[in-house]
């Protein structure tokens, strides 16, 4: 299946540069393969920005990528084992992938921050000056390059 990963890679750094956050920027990218709207997949992604909600932990490009593995491969019903083995190998060959070229999966590594500092709901996080800085932009694209040749190998 051609999906033009390129181009949607594109499109999901420019809903970041629109200011939807990191995981709300992938799985948006890609809300037209699985028949929802990107209003949908946006509600549902808003609190995994900046590692779940800026705790800096898993990176939310990770757990987009995951949310598609979920709508790609669905593991919805308990009695399925097969699914939900076929949706744990997905998301671990997607973490891979991602940590083998970025050293990590969690937020606050990838952002060279030192110690177990988070962020407030109300603090600065990335809807600041300093999201420039940092490579939110390059990891929303290359999450989203990742999980589309995922899609397309299938």
């Amino acid at each position: 299946m051609d999906i033009n990963v390129k181009e949607r890679a594109a499109r999901a750094a420019q809903n970041f540069r629109d200011g939807y956050n990191c995981c709300q920027s992938v799985v948006m990218a890609y809300a037209d393969l699985y028949g929802k709207t990107e209003e949908e997949l946006a509600v549902i992604a808003s609190a995994f920005g900046g590692g779940m909600a800026r705790m800096r932990e898993v990176c939310g490009t990770c757990t987009a990528m995951f949310m598609i593995a979920g709508l790609q491969m669905p593991a919805n019903d308990p009695k399925n084992k097969e699914a939900k083995a076929a949706n744990f190998k997905m998301v671990q060959e997607l973490a891979e992938e991602f940590r083998r070229k970025n050293g990590s999966i969690i937020c606050r590594e990838l952002l060279g921050l030192t110690g177990e500092k988070r962020e407030t709901a109300e603090g600065e996080g990335c809807a600041t000056p300093q999201r420039k800085k940092r490579p939110c932009v390059e990891l929303i694209q290359m999450a989203a390059e990742i999980v589309g040749r995922k899609i397309e190998s299938l």
